[in-house]
């Protein structure tokens, strides 16, 4: 796969907003009682791991600009991100997500406004013309105008001949007509490179329960060319065009796993962009995702991407 040139390795776009995380494991928010803040979105969440990996990650979205806006700011920097282009308006709020500590598929509900109000005028062509990677998930897509935001965004990457990637997690608790999403989310995957459905992404979106391969072939139908499909305990399954590779889960004591996904993401494409073999980057994503899993909260500062490498076992020669 091509990699382009550019001095932004990665620009995500949509959710940046509050996650207020249950202090105790909880199987559902009615069994909560004590909340903790944090920043979260998937989208955020992954600049701040590549950003932790070394690698050069901006963020675009919309913020409110009061105290939770600014905190997100905050956090957001303090993690290297690049922060210029988030808008912080006084017209909104921020959004936020009450979310069960857990460690299976988390329990959440959401509150939306700002995430969602980004327009395409906000987007800047000359940035995203820079980035090497451009990335976003369903959240902003499921409601208008950062759906048409996101369109701008990968239209301009795709005529820059960038690569695009795109997280398919669709929820009903986030675009409850389904049948829009029917309709929406293939056409969006037309311009993709790489997307990388979980198999509960699959199942809630398809509505139905057939093999992982003919999911694959689904996603692989509306477009992206690279199909990276993630089964928890049951490892990965990689498809480039169609051919398929298993990769096994690692074999770790899952202590929490909220966060996982946007963990894998940054460590696949954080391999991606050093120029290594898929199969070698969906390793290395295992690798960053297996730190994620045994920890409470984030990954930590300063990750060591030679380590990681050294860590597989694949005959693979390594890149710093």
């Amino acid at each position: 796969m091509h990699i382009p040139t550019g001095d932004i390795d990665l620009i995500a776009l949509g959710e940046a907003l509050i996650d207020f995380i249950s202090v105790e494991p909880a199987g559902s928010l009615f069994d909560a009682d004590v909340f903790q803040k944090h920043q979260g979105g998937s989208p955020a969440n992954l600049c701040v791991n590549l950003a932790k990996l070394g690698g050069r990650a901006a963020f675009i979205g919309k913020t409110g600009s009061g105290a939770f806006g600014a905190f997100i700011a905050v956090e957001l920097r303090a993690a290297g991100v690049i922060t210029d282009y988030i808008v912080q308006d006084p017209l909104v709020r921020t959004s936020v997500v009450f979310v069960t500590k857990t460690a299976g598929t988390p329990d959440f509900e959401t509150f939306r406004d700002g995430d969602f109000r980004l327009k395409p005028e906000e987007i800047d062509a000359d940035v995203i013309r820079r980035a090497r990677v451009v990335h976003a998930s369903t959240w902003p897509i499921s409601r208008e105008p950062s759906r048409s935001a996101v369109v701008r965004a990968f239209d301009i990457a795709r005529e820059a001949g960038h690569v695009i990637s795109f997280d398919p997690n669709y929820s009903r608790r986030i675009w409850p007509d389904h049948a829009e999403a029917r309709e929406v989310l293939p056409r969006l995957l037309r311009k993709v490179t790489i997307v990388k459905p979980s198999l509960d992404d699959a199942r809630r979106f398809f509505a139905d329960d057939v093999t992982p391969e003919a999911y694959i072939a689904r996603y692989h139908e509306f477009g992206p060319e690279v199909v990276v499909f993630t089964m928890g305990r049951e490892g990965i399954l990689l498809s480039e065009a169609g051919r398929i590779t298993a990769i096994p889960a690692q074999p770790v004591t899952v202590v929490d796993a909220t966060g996982a996904g946007d963990a894998f993401w940054a460590g696949f494409l954080a391999a991606l962009l050093d120029g290594h073999p898929l199969e070698r980057c969906a390793r290395f994503a295992r690798e960053v995702v297996g730190m994620k899993l045994v920890r409470i909260g984030p990954l930590p500062a300063g990750l060591n991407r030679a380590a990681i490498y050294a860590r597989l076992t694949e005959d693979y020669p390594t890149k710093d």
